[in-house]
């Protein structure tokens, strides 16, 4: 992302963030909050992303497994 598009991104969020939790700061410190506050929201929900991706993985591959051998049982081992 470019380092404007971040600055502007930054300065809105920034500026919903502090208006909702009703803080008083300057310009340069609600970009900056706005900024750092997409940093450490972006790699949180790059984080929970990740493990959903393994736990929506590990759920696949059990239902694959329990498919497999319900097959199995039905028609091989007869």
């Amino acid at each position: 992302m470019p380092i404007v598009a971040l600055i502007i991104i930054g300065a809105a969020a920034g500026f919903l963030a502090t208006r909702i939790m009703r803080l008083n700061t300057d310009v340069p410190t609600t970009v900056a909050i706005g900024i750092f506050g997409a940093l450490i929201g972006g790699l949180v929900l790059r984080f929970l992303l990740t493990v959903a991706g393994w736990m929506a993985g590990f759920v696949g591959a059990v239902l694959g497994a329990l498919l497999l051998i319900w097959l199995w049982k039905t028609y091989v081992s007869r």
